[in-house]
């Protein structure tokens, strides 16, 4: 959410410096996340200043070019070669002086001191559309006489400039979203160290012109609609708006439409209530009924989309057909355009649930639907309704042409709440003040209606839907005092609880230490996702989906069942911003449907899980090492140590090619044990990296971290350094091509457990000398006795016994 600060002290009177205002904002609950300057023209027109055309002769090598000789006010006077075909002595310019960047759309022009066919030139003579004033280029721009050279251009066109905070408004804090709700809660910020007057929009010049058009509203679905408040207002002239206006919504990044579009978004960002005017002659029946319709009912809406309704959408609706989404999105054929004379203004109280619904359901996301379905001020509609009304007459004439009509078929109580002194000091920590506890609450229009020494009873503010229990308006008391206001005590209390071993979260981050000890970068993501990912996977089936009821947007339709999606979501977005070379983690939950066929309540699963990516070089580009791109085996290395780092034993598992997972991976492995797959590693299918557009190769490795978590054991085990040496014997051994290495390493395991402690492939050869359909492998086994030193007969006996297991079960040869 953008707000504007001279937008801001429109209703608070405040001096504060920009950067002090964003701390106070964030300090009481509207963290600010951002601060930009807004120009009305881009650049602030800095390096521009008034000049008088002193001389102007032709240039002596070109015919369509003068030599002026220009006074900028201080300093000697510029030579400025122009090309304008109506430069003329005395008249009053706008200068460009050596140095200054202007800007011409997306494009800029830096002034330099440069010859132009000869003629040194120091500067330039500016046509409108070069400062951003218009867009005409037919010469340059001619000021009126009495503009004083030398005076900043910003300074001579009062160029508006202001700073803008981008909020980062949590979904509770909806009575924050308008300028007059931030203001609000600054005033009460405010209130506390100084006398502060909280200025709200006059509405007192409102008044019915006449009655000569008056349109009856009926409520048919009262639930849906709580209050509906219009009124009309006769013989506008459709325009664009005025300077101020268009200069307030441009500065929070609303592009101007027309006057009275402009001034129903001028009203919703200033008070927070959405409006919508309609085109009153095309309202059959001249007739407003707000109802729900039948399903499938067609309704072509502003984006000249058909949708087909639904019996549960709320719509606004004339004698005859809809002509809008109840809080959600306006219809083609009702909406103000150039031509329209007559308008209908709408503001209402729409039910939050039903507009959310909607709005998910049609796939759309207003500026209206995001403050209805949060909760808008249901006694804020008849007042913003009046402010607009009084705009719209000020602002595209016309007249007020009947009373404002206020249909409330089901008030919003505002519920009371009571408030302990005690609770108050004890949730805050620290003893407050009564005068300073009262203060607060009516500073955030909490009315006190009773109070005695142990507590105070309120009525909390209808606007404060988040505010529900006791707890609530205690924070609201706090966030105003001031978090850091409140001391550190002197002594902290804590209570010793028992742990399960082994303790996830130690496990969890001695394996996130190692993974960012060796380069990795983790990243944290959405649980939602797209479904489109899983149509047509076997390994990930969009069957065992566990759907949203009610998605935010069709991009978080879905829980996700794997962590690979979100790790080539974040190494597009690395790549596009030119940072290719990625090693990436995540820990989080992934999430799949139990059974099938049963109810999706309570039929989900979600497991713990890790995920490890590499993409792009090994190394960052250096002149002393060739450039290496990432591989299999590097991934297989950083996995493999990071299951030993947990104190798993890495020869428990059962290595398997990774055929289970074909649509993900090209190649890969996967890691068993009880017949439960724990590790699944390989290179991910080129197919689904080019959905990302991603060109470079992606290595992915997906831990079942709940199952790996179960094989740790619950104590740590210590055994004292070896007295005995390790003896090294190695086989060069033929093998048919299509076993694997893991294969060897597993019977070599099985033939010796207890004096066989490693086993490693340190060379492979496929080529000359080496029949069809084999391969070579050098293989070499590490012995050790942890109670004396093998013999030599020890050694080849055991040796002798893993030869044999090969032959036999491998039809291996030895070499």
């Amino acid at each position: 959410m953008k707000i504007s600060y001279s937008w801001l002290k429109d209703y608070i009177d405040i001096d504060v410096n920009p950067e002090k205002l964003a701390d106070i904002l964030t300090n009481i609950g509207l963290e600010v996340e951002g601060i930009e300057t807004y120009e009305e023209v881009k650049g602030g027109m800095k390096g521009l200043v008034i000049g008088e055309v002193l001389s102007c002769e032709k240039h002596p090598d070109a015919d369509k070019l003068s030599v002026t000789i220009v006074n900028a006010g201080k300093g000697e006077p510029l030579k400025i070669v122009c090309g304008a075909p109506n430069v003329a002595v005395k008249q009053k310019v706008v200068i460009a002086t050596v140095g200054t960047e202007l800007f011409m759309g997306e494009k800029s022009i830096a002034i330099n001191k440069t010859k132009i066919r000869g003629v040194e030139s120091e500067g330039m003579i500016c046509a409108e559309d070069e400062i951003g004033l218009g867009t005409s280029h037919d010469g340059i721009m001619v000021l009126d006489e009495k503009a004083i050279p030398g005076t900043p251009a910003a300074d001579y066109f009062k160029l508006v400039t202001d700073t803008v905070f981008e909020i980062g408004l949590t979904p509770n804090r909806i009575d924050a979203a308008s300028h007059f709700g931030t203001a609000r809660d600054l005033a009460a910020y405010f209130a506390q160290f100084t006398e502060i007057n909280l200025k709200k929009p006059d509405i007192s010049s409102f008044a019915s012109d006449d009655h000569s058009l008056t349109i009856p509203i009926e409520i048919k679905d009262k639930e849906g609609c709580r209050r509906f408040t219009g009124v009309t207002i006769s013989d506008v002239t459709i325009a664009p708006s005025p300077k101020w206006l268009q200069i307030k919504l441009r500065a929070i990044g609303l592009p101007p439409i027309n006057n009275v579009v402009d001034i129903t978004n001028y009203v919703l960002h200033e008070l927070g209530q959405p409006l919508h005017a309609y085109d009153a002659d095309k309202l059959n029946g001249k007739k407003i009924v707000v109802q729900k319709l039948p399903e499938g009912t067609k309704f072509i809406s502003l984006d000249e989309e058909e949708r087909k309704l639904s019996d549960k959408d709320l719509m606004v609706c004339d004698a005859e057909e809809p002509v809008c989404i109840a809080g959600v999105f306006g219809g083609l054929d009702s909406g103000v355009v150039d031509s329209s004379k007559n308008i209908f203004l709408e503001s209402a109280y729409f039910d939050p649930i039903i507009v959310r619904r909607t709005a998910r359901r049609h796939d759309l996301s207003t500026d209206s639907s995001f403050r209805f379905e949060r909760g808008v001020d249901p006694e804020n509609t008849l007042f913003a309704l009046k402010r607009t009304a009084i705009l719209i007459r000020d602002i595209a004439g016309g007249r007020i042409s009947s009373e404002a009509m206020d249909i409330h078929p089901s008030p919003v109580k505002a519920i009371t709440l009571e408030l302990s002194f005690h609770h108050i000091d004890r949730l805050i920590g620290k003893s407050l003040d009564k005068k300073v506890i009262r203060s607060i609450l009516k500073s955030l229009d909490f009315v006190i209606q009773k109070e005695d020494k142990e507590k105070i009873m309120v009525r909390v503010p209808p606007y404060r839907v988040d505010v529900t229990r006791e707890a609530d308006v205690i924070e609201e008391i706090l966030r105003i005092y001031g978090y850091n206001n409140v001391e550190i005590p002197a002594n902290l209390n804590a209570s010793i609880s028992y742990v399960e071993k082994p303790e996830n979260e130690e496990i969890v981050n001695v394996a996130s230490a190692y993974l960012t000890a060796n380069g990795f970068h983790e990243i944290v993501s959405n649980s939602l996702t797209k479904k489109e990912y899983y149509e047509g996977l076997k390994s990930f089936p969009e069957d065992k989906l566990v759907n949203i009821l009610n998605p935010l947007s069709s991009d978080l339709k879905v829980m996700r069942q794997t962590l690979l999606f979100n790790g080539l979501e974040a190494i597009e977005y690395n790549v596009n911003h030119k940072n290719p070379d990625l090693r990436l983690f995540e820990y989080g939950r992934v999430y799949s449907l139990k059974s099938k066929n049963a109810a999706q309540f309570k039929n989900f699963q979600e497991v713990p899980t890790f995920g490890l990516f590499l993409t792009g070089d090994r190394e960052e580009q250096s002149w002393t090492l060739k450039d290496t791109p990432t591989g299999f085996f590097q991934l297989k290395a950083y996995y493999l140590n990071f299951i030993k780092n947990t104190g798993v034993n890495i020869g428990m598992f059962d290595v398997q090619p990774i055929e289970d997972y074909a649509d993900i991976f090209s190649g890969g492995l996967n890691y068993l044990h009880d017949n439960k797959s724990i590790v699944r590693a390989g290179t991910v299918n080129s197919e689904i990296l080019k959905t990302f557009d991603i060109e470079n190769g992606v290595f992915f490795a997906e831990i079942d971290w709940q199952c790996l978590l179960s094989l740790i054991k619950d104590k740590d085990s210590f055994s004292e350094l070896p007295k005995f040496p390790e003896v090294r014997r190695d086989l060069a051994l033929l093998i048919d091509e299509n076993i694997s290495y893991s294969a060897i390493e597993k019977l070599a395991y099985e033939a010796e457990r207890s004096i066989l402690k490693r086993v490693n492939l340190f060379d492979y050869y496929k080529g000359k000398n080496i029949p069809p359909g084999k391969k070579s492998y050098a293989v070499s086994f590490f012995l050790q006795d942890l109670k004396k030193t093998l013999t030599d007969k020890e050694i080849e006996d055991i040796l002798s016994k893993i030869t044999a297991s090969l032959i036999k079960n491998l039809n291996a040869e030895l070499r």
